[in-house]
């Protein structure tokens, strides 16, 4: 018996293994269908993942532009990195009116009511007072009153009792102590990992490397947007650069370096510019303030050099990211299933379908973002019912408007994103070769036949000859020349050729092998065919030694 490391079974081996993996591995496939197939009679099934890139014009557009857009990305992101300048001057104007103090964990010990000290005899109040133990900071330990609080005007310190978690603000210049909020710290580290645990048991692998994704997100907004625009720089290009990162490391991270993902990015970006072009456009016409808020309000005391309509127009940006990179996605994974299973859909009725399962999704998308903008302002939708004005005065107002204008420029760029992400993956499955009945994307067309990877006419063996059963017609092709060829002893492996029983062998008696050949081609055209097998892939002697 040869080596099994010799050069021909090392070829045996190696493209057997390619195939198996194409007709099982769906990341595979889909990666292969994206890529795509070069056009004409010579058609090349890559070898590996770099020359599914170089197989397909449209895709190695696509991959261009997503390079650029790359490159633009990692260059704003060096250019407008922070300094850290702006967040400590920030801190240290905070600290001068006021704004800034410690936060420190505490536990209650004690709920006292009883008669406000401010009070008159003949106006009595009941005020309660709160007493502490600090948890941290350096006085730890110790036990401190707070403020009291009248009952008629406060409501937070109602519900408080003994043994709740609270954090108290801290101001070392005068030694004051005083209520800030509760500690919800506890049950909101629970959430997360019920979170992560629920994500990762039902997504596996992806849901673990979501999560990945969503703690990079919340890096960069962090340690970059909020910095940088401290820093002085321009909210609005700040949060491209932003969001471009975010969806470049998201979507590669979760889903991976493929074709899938890079035309999905691809999709992903040119509605983000779409959304950005509209978002300017009417930010600008409705000449919007950003001071319609208390944060609005506090920004300016603290950092007087950021331009918060700005600010505001950047914060869209990202918001609308979330919901593009879902459509994207599946627009792309729809698009490649329906070529997948219909190869011979033309170019037009595929980007039809591919828009039609996009409606649906759109439909349900633009509803959820009107959905969480009104959830979120719920109490201020209450103060204007409350109010005798019209809704279009309501409209009118900024705090409103700007939630308007987001939603629908939002909605516009979610709209958009199927048509071009539609077509950009239909340009880049347009040469596909045909699948073949049995399902095997390697098909050329023709059920059983592997593709042309030589151009020499016949499919799929480097030295295939046309003689019809010959020692080196490894796989069986049945080309033109093979109908003088009386049925050699590797004829059984043409048993997958579209044909009918012994067409090709009209010329010659019909070897010992013609039985299953009919018995392949009588099985229709929704049989699979048999597993392949290293010896069908061997010259003769080989096989004679297997």
């Amino acid at each position: 018996m040869k080596d099994i490391n010799s050069p021909c079974r090392r070829h045996c081996r190696d493209r057997l293994l390619r195939d198996a993996d194409r007709t099982s591995s769906p990341t595979w496939s889909g990666a292969a269908i994206i890529g795509g197939m070069g056009g004409g009679s010579h058609r090349h099934w890559p070898r590996d993942g770099r020359l599914v890139w170089r197989s397909d014009r449209a895709l190695g557009a696509v991959l261009a532009l997503v390079v650029l857009a790359g490159a633009a990305a990692a260059a704003g992101l060096v250019m407008l990195w922070p300094t850290g300048e702006g967040r400590d001057a920030a801190r240290e104007r905070a600290d001068e009116i006021g704004l800034g103090y410690e936060r420190l964990a505490a536990t209650v010990t004690e709920v006292t009511d009883r008669v406000c000290s401010y009070s008159a005899p003949d106006d009595p109040q009941s005020c309660r007072t709160i007493t502490t133990r600090v948890d941290e900071g350096p006085d730890e330990g110790i036990r401190v009153a707070l403020p009291e609080y009248n009952l008629a005007y406060d409501r937070i310190s109602i519900r408080i009792s003994p043994g709740d978690k609270v954090i108290v603000g801290y101001e070392s210049s005068n030694d004051y102590y005083f209520f800030v909020d509760r500690d919800r710290r506890t049950p909101l580290v629970w959430l997360a990992g019920l979170f992560a645990v629920v994500v990762v048991a039902l997504g596996r692998r992806r849901g673990a490397l979501a999560l990945v994704g969503m703690a990079a997100t919340l890096v960069v907004l962090v340690a970059f947007v909020a910095p940088s625009v401290l820093d002085g720089n321009d909210p609005v290009l700040v949060a491209v650069v932003a969001a471009a990162v975010i969806a470049f490391v998201s979507l590669y991270l979760t889903h991976g370096v493929s074709p899938h993902t890079t035309v999905a990015l691809a999709g992903t970006l040119a509605s983000l510019g779409l959304t950005l072009g509209l978002s300017w456009v009417f930010f600008s016409l409705a000449d919007f303030t950003g001071l319609a808020t208390e944060e609005g309000l506090t920004v300016p005391l603290i950092a007087g050099d950021v331009d918060l309509a700005s600010l505001l127009l950047g914060g869209a940006i990202i918001g609308a990211l979330g919901a593009l990179d879902d459509v994207t996605v599946t627009q792309v994974a729809t698009v490649a299933e329906l070529r997948y299973r219909s190869p011979g859909l033309p170019r037009r009725e595929l980007i039809a379908s591919g828009i039609r399962v996009g409606r649906e999704h759109i439909a349900a998308t633009v509803n959820t973002l009107l959905l969480a903008y009104a959830g979120a302002g719920l109490p201020l939708v209450l103060l204007f019912a409350a109010s005798d004005q019209s809704l279009a005065m309501v409209a009118n107002s900024e705090l409103i408007a700007v939630e308007i204008v987001r939603t629908l420029c939002g909605s516009l760029g979610l709209v958009a994103a199927v048509p071009i992400t539609t077509v950009l993956a239909s340009l880049v499955n347009a040469r596909v070769p045909a699948v073949a009945a049995s399902g095997d994307p390697t098909a050329d067309g023709r059920r059983g036949r592997a593709p042309d990877e030589h151009g020499d006419g016949d499919a799929g063996e480097p030295a295939d000859v046309a003689d019809g059963g010959g020692p080196t017609d490894a796989v069986g092709v049945d080309d033109a020349a093979g109908t003088a060829g009386a049925g050699g002893p590797t004829d059984a492996a043409e048993a997958g050729a579209d044909r009918p029983a012994g067409a090709d062998d009209a010329a010659g008696a019909g070897g010992p092998t013609d039985a299953a050949e009919a018995g392949a081609d009588a099985a229709g055209d929704g049989a699979e065919a048999p597993a392949p097998r290293w010896e069908d892939f061997a010259p003769e002697e080989d096989q004679q030694g297997w």
